[in-house]
């Protein structure tokens, strides 16, 4: 029998197999060959081992990779619309902010399937009551749709959720407020209730969650002018706190529904008494809450705009020069407590008859507010007997008559107290910025035009608090050494129209009013020449 060596081979075919048995051959596997020639068959078995089992990797590796490059593809495909649906969206301008939807955070949970052309976003405003919405919506609906992929938009709107621009150190009934707004004369009988109320009622018709506090004790007049099923404020037991009554969705609160009437007791218990009732009432959630301020300048007034972060101030007056003479002491007052005045009312301005107009109690006190304090909008409420009426009977005027040239008034007064609320939000807390690129603290002051740059070190050395500075000698106890020249703020956050906390590393938290931040050393003025504008970051109104 004739042998011949076959070495053991992946290569080696079934056909060669059969050739070599029909030949008689027989075939067995051990190495005759010499030991060099074996090894170099067996490096070359080796390599082409290496290259089938690559080749084979590589060829079952081919369908994942085309799927995860179709699968990126499709992302870039996603990217692009989501691009394209933003641009599209940046057209719409915030009239109140001069600002993009897009760079106003307006835009939320953005859905696009481009394959069947749907497109799917929410536009969150800062309030339900919101004078534009509507306009957002249909321009929205518009702008997209003219994209040439898109055939289904659906748009939803919604507002954030209500919180007051600074709520660290609010009482508990305070923090889900997102604007206080004081309706105030300093003077009895403007018919300074009968705005508040109105207003309060107008602001819940435009969609939004509304509250009112009758904050005079000696005169409450809300129980008057509303009609709610239950006149009798009710205590929470367990949480000790005041439940508000309700009348057509608004929540009210005023010492004449606590079971007491009128008050007799002295200013200090009185202002208590206000605190109590502010502070330790289930508000809920509000948008708006309108504070009837009782007349006056003293101690209640002063009370409450130090205990509640007013967002604004509307000042009611009447023609007559000694109503003015009033009217702008309180208006000096809130200018001290940095509470922006948004709008005056003059009330009682003049009635129509045989188709003349007549002035009875003459003309220009509302104007000559507006004219020497600043204040940007005038409204004039007429003579109606309905008007009086409507406040003797419980149903508040807007109500009783929407569509009444009063309820059109008061419908321009609630847009002018949204819009004006809105821009002092993002004024506030846009205010004081750090800007970490530069590493200094920039300061933009509500209503004014400075803008400017503070170094942090400075910010904190001007600390006057008790930690920095000795009440009683006035001597400095935080050394100038004690200050890195290199620290940097943790957070700075708002507070009320004033003044801003800023909180530093080792946990010192600094309160630093407006007032104090515009007399300190700043930074060269030629370096803010190339800083680019603070962003608006609209929270609307």
């Amino acid at each position: 029998m004739q042998l011949l060596h076959v070495p053991s081979s992946p290569f080696l075919s079934f056909q060669s197999l059969k050739t070599y048995s029909e030949a008689g051959l027989t075939l067995y596997e051990k190495p005759l060959l010499s030991s060099s020639i074996f090894c170099s068959l067996q490096q070359e078995r080796l390599e082409r081992s290496k290259w089938v089992s690559l080749r084979s990797s590589v060829l079952s590796s081919f369908t994942p990779k085309a799927a995860s490059l179709e699968a990126g593809a499709s992302a870039i495909s996603n990217g692009l619309a989501e691009s394209d649906v933003l641009k599209a969206l940046a057209q719409i301008i915030d009239p109140d902010f001069g600002t993009d939807i897009v760079s106003c955070g307006f835009v939320k949970d953005l859905q696009i399937n481009e394959a069947l052309g749907e497109v799917s976003f929410r536009l969150e405003l800062t309030t339900p009551a919101c004078p534009v919405k509507d306009m957002f919506e249909q321009k929205a609906n518009e702008v997209v749709n003219e994209l040439p992929w898109v055939k289904n938009v659906n748009v939803t709107m919604s507002a954030q959720p209500a919180k007051p621009i600074y709520a660290g150190q609010l009482p508990a009934g305070l923090r889900t407020i997102s604007n206080i707004v004081a309706v105030s004369s300093c003077k009895g009988g403007v018919g300074k209730s009968t705005v508040a109320v109105n207003l309060a009622y107008t602001l819940a018709g435009m969609g939004a969650r509304v509250g009112i506090f009758d904050a005079d004790v000696y005169g409450p007049s809300l129980p008057t002018m509303v009609s709610p099923e239950n006149r009798i404020l009710v205590m929470n037991p367990e949480k000790k706190t005041i439940i508000p009554t309700e009348y057509l969705g608004v929540k009210l609160v005023s010492f004449g529904f606590a079971g007491q009437g009128r008050a007799i007791m002295r200013g200090p218990m009185v202002s208590g008494v206000i605190d109590q009732l502010l502070t330790t009432t289930e508000w809920g959630e509000l948008d708006y809450l309108v504070v009837d301020m009782p007349p006056g300048t003293g101690d209640i007034q002063l009370t409450l705009c130090q205990v509640v972060p007013l967002t604004a101030a509307v000042i009611v007056t009447t023609p007559q020069k000694l109503a003015f003479i009033d009217v702008a002491k309180g208006v000096r007052m809130f200018s001290k407590l940095k509470v922006p005045c948004v709008a005056v009312v003059e009330n009682m301005s003049h009635f129509d008859a045989d188709g003349n107009r007549y002035y009875p109690f003459g003309r220009g006190s509302g104007s000559e507010v507006v004219k020497q304090f600043g204040i940007p909008n005038l409204f004039d409420l007429p003579i109606r007997p309905t008007l009086s009426a409507s406040g003797d009977s419980g149903i508040p005027e807007v109500v009783a008559d929407p569509l009444g040239e009063v309820s059109k008034t008061f419908q321009e007064l609630g847009i002018c107290v949204v819009q004006q609320c809105a821009k002092i939000r993002q004024q506030v807390s846009t205010a004081v910025t750090y800007d970490k690129s530069i590493k200094a603290i920039r300061v933009k002051v509500p209503d004014s035009d400075d803008e400017f740059l503070l170094h942090p070190a400075t910010v904190r050395r001007n600390d006057r608090s008790a930690q920095s500075v000795d009440e009683w000698t006035g001597e400095q106890k935080l050394q100038y050494t004690d200050v890195p020249e290199d620290i940097e703020p943790a957070e700075i956050r708002p507070m009320g129209n004033y003044a801003v906390s800023i909180t530093w590393p080792d946990g010192f938290s600094q309160i630093a009013p407006y007032d104090q931040l515009q007399t300190m050393e700043r930074l060269v003025d030629e370096f803010n020449q190339f800083l680019p504008p603070i962003p608006s970051q609209a929270s609307k109104a």
